[in-house]
C-alpha cells in the first residue's frame, strides 16, 4: 500500500482523494508548479480517475490547483501580494480578539498554552516547519478563541485558513523567526497573565504578527536581490 493510500482512509473516495493531495500540498510534497497526473494519483489511491478529478475540481476552486493549456493540472505558486494581505489583516483582527479573550484566559489556558510553547520549543531541536506551524496555530488558539465577539473571531479563522491555503509556513523560508517566536509567546503569556491592559496586549500580538511578516519579507526581497 502506498504512503497516500495509506493517508487516503476516511470518508467518500473523492473526500478522501482531496484530502490525501491537500495534504500533500500543504507539506510540501507536491510544490508550486508540481503536475498533478490524475492516472498516477489514481493509481497511488488504488481508485478510478473519477474521485480524483473531482477532488482536483475543488483544489483548483480553493486555488490550490490551476490548470494550464497543453499541461493539465500543477500545483498553484505561493501568492505574495495575498500572503501580504492576509498578514497585515490577521496582525490588526487577531490582536484585537487576543485582548478581548485576555480577560477570559484562566490558569488552565496559561497552562494549555505554555505546554504548546514548550513542544514549539523543542521543536527547534530538530525543526520541522510543518509541525511548528501546526503548533503555532494550537497555541494561538487558546489565546484568540475565548473571544466573545463572534464577527471579530471569524475573521480571525478565515485568516488561518487563508495561510493554510495559501500553503504558508513562513517557517520553512526564515527558520531563524522561529526561535523568536516563541520567546514572545512566553511574553505574550505573561501580559495575560499579569493582567495588563488590552492595548498592551493588543499592541504586543500585533507586534508578533508583523514580525514574522517582517521576516518572510526581508528574506524574499534579499532573495530577489541576489536572484538580479
Amino acid at each position: 500500500m502506498t504512503e497516500m493510500a495509506v493517508e487516503a482512509k476516511a470518508g467518500s473516495k473523492s473526500e478522501q482523494a482531496y484530502s490525501a493531495i491537500k495534504t500533500h500540498i500543504v507539506e510540501g510534497t507536491y510544490t508550486p508548479g508540481y503536475r498533478l497526473v490524475l492516472a498516477k494519483i489514481a493509481e497511488d489511491l488504488g481508485f478510478s480517475v473519477v474521485p480524483v478529478r473531482e477532488a482536483i475540481r475543488r483544489l483548483e476552486a480553493e486555488g490550490l490547483v490551476k490548470f494550464e493549456r497543453n499541461v493539465g493540472a500543477t500545483v498553484s505558486g505561493i501568492d505574495p501580494t495575498e500572503y501580504l494581505y492576509t498578514m497585515q489583516t490577521l496582525s490588526i483582527v487577531e490582536g484585537a480578539a487576543t485582548a478581548l479573550s485576555a480577560p477570559l484566559i484562566g490558569p488552565a489556558d496559561i497552562a494549555r498554552a505554555r505546554a504548546v510553547n514548550a513542544e514549539m520549543r523543542d521543536c527547534l531541536e530538530h525543526f520541522d516547519p510543518v509541525r511548528f506551524t501546526r503548533l503555532n496555530l494550537d497555541f494561538h488558539s487558546v489565546l484568540f478563541e475565548r473571544c466573545p465577539n463572534p464577527h471579530i473571531l471569524d475573521l480571525v479563522h478565515r485568516g488561518w485558513n487563508r495561510l493554510a491555503s495559501l500553503r504558508s509556513s513562513t517557517f520553512r523560508f526564515v527558520p531563524g523567526r522561529a526561535h523568536e517566536s516563541v520567546e514572545e509567546h512566553e511574553a505574550l503569556l505573561k501580559l495575560i497573565e499579569n493582567g495588563a491592559d488590552a492595548d498592551e496586549i493588543e499592541k504586543a500580538a500585533r507586534r508578533h504578527r508583523s514580525a514574522t511578516l517582517d521576516a518572510y519579507l526581508s528574506q524574499t526581497n534579499a532573495a530577489s536581490l541576489s536572484a538580479h
